[in-house]
Order: C-alpha cells, then structure tokens, then sequence
C-alpha cells in the first residue's frame, strides 16, 4: 500500500479534490450570499416564523442574537437527552436498553455542539429513532447555528452604525432550509448509489469465516452521512466510522465525503467577500486556509510515509491504523481534513499513526480548526485571528488598526483575546485536572488509559483538544465512557463551544455600531500576500505555541525516543 502507484492515486486523488473545491466556490459561495442578504421570505420560511412566533423582518442586537442561540440550544440538549433516556419505548430500539445519565448527558451536548464526540459504540448503544430524531436532526440544527453566528460578523463587519447584526430565527431557518437540507439531500442519494446502506430494519446475520455467526446492523445510513460531513459533524452511524464499509464502501465515496466536510468551509470566504463587497478580502482568507491546510496535509503524509523502524519500511509506509482500501494518502487526506474542520469523522486509527502523524492532527485542532474550520465556527476564528493580526501589524508601525473599515480598539482586542484563550484553557485544564484530582487519576490511570507514559497522555490530551474544539474525533485506547470523562468531556464542548460565541458576537454588535473610517496611507491592506503571511504566522505563533510544552511531554517525546 505504500507502492508508487499508491502514492500516485492519493495524489490524483488530492487533484481532484483541488478541482472540485475550485469548481464549487464561486456559485456555492455566491449562493450562500444570497441567502442571508436577499429580504424576500419564502412561503415555507414564513410559515416556520408563525410557529415559532418570531418577526423575521426585526432586526437583533448582538445579546438579543446571543439569548437565541443560546435558548436553540439548550432546548435541543433537552430533546436529545431525554429521547435516549426513554429510548426502551421509541420505535426502532432495536431492544436496546435506555441510555445511562453520565452517557446521554455527554451525547446529547456532545451533538448540539456539532462536536458529535461518541464514548459508546453507536450501533450497540442508540436505537433508530434516537440515531434519526435525536443525533440526524441536531447535524442540521448545530451546523445551522454555527453558520449564523458567522454570517452575524460578517454583517458586523459590513454595517454602518446600526447597531444589529440580523435574526437569529431567520439565519438558522434559511441556513436549514436553502443550504443544508438541499444539500444532504442530494449527497444522501449520491452515496446510495456508491452503495451505502439506507434502510428500516434489525440486521443482518451473516456467518463468518470462523463458522460462527455475526449480527450486522443497518439503518438510515446515507442520510445520517451526508449531513454528517456536509454540516462537519463526524458522528458515525457506526463505531468504525468512515472506515466502516457501509458508511463509507469506496475510494470514491470517501473523495465525495471530504469533499462534503470542505465545500462549505472553504467557499464561505467568498460569501465573506460579497457580504463586505470586496471579494479581494475573501481571496485573501482563503489563500491563508489553503496554506495551512495543504502544509498539515503534506506534513501528516510525510510523517506516515517516512515511519522508522524496519516493519514499516518493508511495508513501505506504516500502515497500522491505515484504510487498507484508500491507502497512505486516501487516509491522510481524510483525516486532515476531519482534524482541520470540526468534522472529527475518520476512515483510519489515529491512534496507531506515528507519533508525528498523530501530533499533526492533534495541532490542526489546536490550530483553532480555521483552514477552513467547520461551517461556519472556520470563518468566524479566522476572522478573530484577522483582528489579532492587524491590531499587531498596526502596533508594529505605530498606526491606529482598522480592518474593513473598522477601528480595533481596546474593547475589540479584548474580545478578540479571550477567544482565542478559551480554548487552550479548557484543553490544559482539563487535561491536567484528570491527572491531578485524587480519585479521578485512579479512574483515568486504571480505567481509562491502557497504554502509559507519553502516548497514554497524548490519549488523553487528545480527548480534551478534541472536545474543547468541537472536534469529536477520538485518539483511541482511551475508554471515556466514565463518569469523570462523559462529564468533564461534556463541560469542555459547552464551553469551547458558546463562550467563543459569545465573544464574537459581542465582537459584530461592537463592529456593527461603528460606522466606517475612511482609508489612509497608513491603513494596511488585507488583501494581498504581505497580509495573509501575517495572518499564517499568527495562527502559528498565537495558538499553536500555546501548547507546545504539553506536546513535547506527549507525542513530540514519544516521536523522538523512537
């Protein structure tokens, strides 16, 4: 699997890729603009406001923004706790029993936070009205939310001493109802005819090679993945995930799938562009993605390619925790991009990557999952992480910062900083107080983690990068269906979740009420090179050197000792 026509497939695999992103950005782009700036309400959306009982055509203030993402949300960890908690008397259960607190606590925040992080083997645990009224419909509604929030500073951005930054209600519904729905649709049926399973029934038993007999579950499978990559969620129908062959039966299909996790990502720059009316400044975010996500992806690659030790290079690369179907590269691009969005969804073991390997999807988390992030959580950090980069750039030259138009004063670089610090908080916090808090490191050391030493904290550092960023991937050897980890895991998704939200729109209610500042000789430009290496170089040197004492401790010591 390490030949050179293996390493010739990823890479036309890789092309492809690059061609259809390049293909969809400008009328997917384009097409999301039009969605949050056209006034018209369809006949449909109107009839969603009357139920809910909202004024599509009254604008919010950013709290007003805030109150209803919030009250969206928690409705839905509600909804999604309690449908597992009488899951034994639901249709579809499957005779599975009702979910454990701790367990349904963790799943039900886990989707609402388009994190999706699973500390149970889904086909063993969730029935099929749980996997389709709970876990399907929070992909839409999480995805949606993530999405309005970003369009909200965009608008900041935009406005002109208004003082609002759109409808909250409006947002999610058109997100729902123009985007995503159409969108999953379409790809459901794509994968279908790739071969994955979508189907109302118990199973299958099928006989082994052994002579023994295995139960094999099915389910609305396709419908489930579509959304689950288009709205960068990475919950699996399935404990195996994207590696498993009926989410996930071709080369093909597995293209599509990342494809699905990268279209709206990184076609939300031009949106950005049309919505601020100059498409240069969303030529000069997306150049910055694309860099950091083509250097990860090379890097990762290199890194399993290259693997020490006499086995693996026989093998021609390491191909423990590899999808044998797709190859080095096939698995490398699939989990790059699941790392450097929110998706967390996976085709391979990240686990039994090299340590290098395993480092470089654990920093595409740490990088804040901006390049291109999930949708729309990428656009928003990037546009923080812009903040940051002027407000320097302005120190450095002694000029007052202004981006788009707008000054960056001393309530805005706050903002701006303690988003960026929620994050690494909750990931070192988090990471030491399982290690620290007596009792709680005896359930982690003894239940939890089965290999020791510094891959055993990688795990476990993983776990928390993964739930404070809304990933949702799992390093793997690492049983966090505890009471101490469903909790604690829980808490860190919450948080890494909304407090950054409320950062940002805080953030587009300070932009939306100041009105534009003309251009001078002093204003840096942000849309060509010089800006986007400034930008590039922040990302690095503000968030990912943040974690590089606890990375040395973990897969850089572990890497080296080899």
């Amino acid at each position: 699997m390490g030949s050179a026509a293996d390493t010739w497939a990823g890479i036309a695999q890789v092309a492809t890729l690059v061609l259809l992103l390049v293909a969809a950005y400008r009328p997917v782009g384009d097409w999301m603009g039009r969605v949050y700036t056209k006034p018209e309400h369809s006949r449909v959306e109107r009839g969603a406001y009357r139920i809910i009982g909202v004024d599509p055509n009254a604008e919010q203030s950013w709290p007003a923004y805030l109150r209803g993402v919030l009250l969206f949300s928690v409705v839905g960890v509600l909804v999604v706790y309690l449908l597992q908690r009488i899951q034994v008397v639901l249709p579809g259960d499957l005779g599975l029993p009702d979910v454990g607190p701790s367990l349904a606590f963790n799943t039900a925040v886990s989707f609402v936070t388009n994190t999706n992080w699973q500390s149970y083997s889904p086909e063993a645990t969730l029935g099929l009205t749980v996997q389709m009224a709970g876990l399907a419909v929070q992909n839409f509604l999480s995805a949606a939310v993530g999405m309005a929030v970003a369009v909200a500073l965009v608008r900041g951005l935009a406005a002109r001493r208004s003082g609002t930054i759109g409808n909250v209600w409006v947002d999610i519904v058109r997100t729902l109802g123009r985007i995503l729905l159409p969108g999953a649709f379409v790809f459901a049926i794509v994968l279908i005819a790739g071969g994955v399973v979508q189907s109302w029934g118990s199973g299958t038993d099928v006989a082994t090679l052994a002579g023994g007999t295995q139960h094999i579950p099915d389910g609305f499978v396709a419908s489930q993945e579509a959304i689950k990559e288009l709205g960068t969620n990475g919950g699996g129908y399935f404990n195996a995930n994207s590696s498993h062959p009926f989410e996930n039966p071709q080369a093909w299909t597995s293209l599509v799938e990342v494809f699905l996790m990268l279209v709206i990502p990184f076609s939300l720059p031009r949106t950005f562009g049309k919505m601020v009316a100059d498409k240069r400044q969303g030529y000069a975010i997306l150049a910055a993605m694309a860099v950091i996500f083509l250097v990860s992806l090379v890097a990762m690659t290199l890194a399993e390619l290259a693997a020490g030790g006499t086995a693996t290079q026989a093998a021609g690369a390491a191909m423990e925790g590899k999808e044998a179907r797709f190859g080095v590269l096939g698995t490398t691009l699939f989990d790059t991009t699941s790392t450097i969005t929110s998706t967390g969804a996976v085709n391979g073991m990240t686990d039994s990557f090299t340590p290098i390997g395993g480092m470089m999807a654990m920093l595409n988390m740490m990088l804040g999952e901006i390049a291109p992030g999930g949708v729309g959580s990428g656009l928003y950090g990037m546009l923080v992480l812009a903040v940051i980069t002027v407000f320097i750039a302005g120190l450095l030259v002694g000029r007052t910062p202004e981006y788009l138009g707008k000054r960056i004063g001393s309530r805005e670089i706050r903002m701006a900083a303690l988003y960026i610090l929620v994050t690494p908080t909750l990931v070192l916090v988090g990471t030491a107080l399982s290690l620290l808090i007596p009792g709680v490191r005896e359930q982690v050391l003894g239940t939890s983690l089965f290999n020791p030493g510094n891959h055993g904290l990688s795990e476990l550092l993983y776990a928390f990068t993964s739930a404070a960023n809304n990933n949702g991937s799992a390093f793997g050897g690492l049983t966090a269906n505890t009471t101490w980890l469903n909790s604690s895991l829980a808490v860190a998704m919450a948080l890494g979740r909304f407090l950054p939200m409320v950062f940002v729109l805080a953030l587009a209610g300070s932009f939306a009420a100041q009105d534009r500042v003309p251009i001078t000789s002093g204003t840096l430009p942000t849309h060509r090179p010089l800006f986007v290496g400034l930008l590039v170089g922040v990302v690095v040197i503000v968030t990912a050197l943040t974690y590089f004492p606890v990375l040395a401790l973990g897969p850089l010591a572990e890497g080296l000792t080899r």
